[in-house]
C-alpha cells in the first residue's frame, strides 16, 4: 500500500465475528493461503495454536444466505515477551490477520482488529498482557492506536522497516520504562 494513498473502507455487512472453533481450522489455513499467496501464515497459525502460544483467535463469518458460515477473515493474537535484561515483560503479537481477497476493503480487517483489541484490553485489566506489537502497514495500523514511536525502545528479532514496527498500550503506561528485545515463540522463525 502506498503511504500517500487514502484507504477507502466500505461499511462491513453480513459478517459476524466470533472465537474460532476446531471446525474452522481448515478454513483458516485456506484463508491465510489465499490472502498471503503462500502457506507460511497458515502453518504459523497451526503451530502457534498447537504450541499453546495463541491467546486469542477470532474469525469473521459471512452470514449471507449464499455463503452462510464461510470464514472470510481471521486474526490471531499470540503470547510474546520483551526481554529487558533484568526482567521479562509479557506482550501480545498481532499476527497474522487475513481477509479473503474478494472481501478486502469492506471493513472486515478493521472489525477484527477492533474486536480483538477490545477483548485483549479486557484481559489486560485482569492481569493479562498490556502491550500489543505488530509488524504491518505504517499507513493502516495507526488508525487502531498502533504507533512506531512506542516501539522504538523495542528491538525486533528480524530486520524490519522502523515505520512498520509498531506497539500499542492496552493499559496506559504499559510501555513506560520498557526497553529490550521482543522475543517471539519458535514458530515465527519458520515463516
Amino acid at each position: 500500500i502506498n503511504p500517500q494513498t487514502t484507504l477507502v473502507v466500505r461499511p462491513m455487512r453480513n459478517v459476524i465475528i466470533r472465537n474460532e472453533t476446531e471446525s474452522d481450522f481448515d478454513a483458516i489455513r485456506t484463508l491465510n493461503s489465499q490472502a498471503f499467496g503462500q502457506d507460511g501464515e497458515g502453518r504459523l497459525v497451526d503451530a502457534l495454536r498447537s504450541g499453546g502460544y495463541a491467546e486469542l483467535s477470532l474469525v469473521a463469518m459471512d452470514t449471507t444466505a449464499s455463503d452462510r458460515g464461510s470464514v472470510v477473515g481471521h486474526i490471531l493474537f499470540s503470547r510474546i515477551h520483551i526481554d529487558c535484561g533484568d526482567r521479562e515483560v509479557a506482550a501480545l503479537s498481532l499476527a497474522p490477520m487475513a481477509v479473503l481477497p474478494s472481501r478486502q476493503r469492506q471493513g472486515i480487517g478493521g472489525a477484527l482488529i477492533r474486536e480483538g483489541l477490545q477483548r485483549c484490553s479486557l484481559s489486560a485489566k485482569n492481569a493479562g498482557p498490556g502491550i500489543v506489537i505488530v509488524l504491518g502497514h505504517a499507513d493502516y495500523y495507526p488508525q487502531f492506536g498502533f504507533c512506531a514511536s512506542l516501539a522504538e525502545p523495542l528491538t525486533a528479532p528480524f530486520d524490519v522497516p522502523p515505520e512498520s514496527w509498531m506497539a500499542l498500550e492496552l493499559l496506559p503506561g504499559a510501555l513506560e520504562n520498557v526497553a529490550g528485545e521482543v522475543v517471539y515463540p519458535p514458530p515465527f522463525r519458520d515463516v
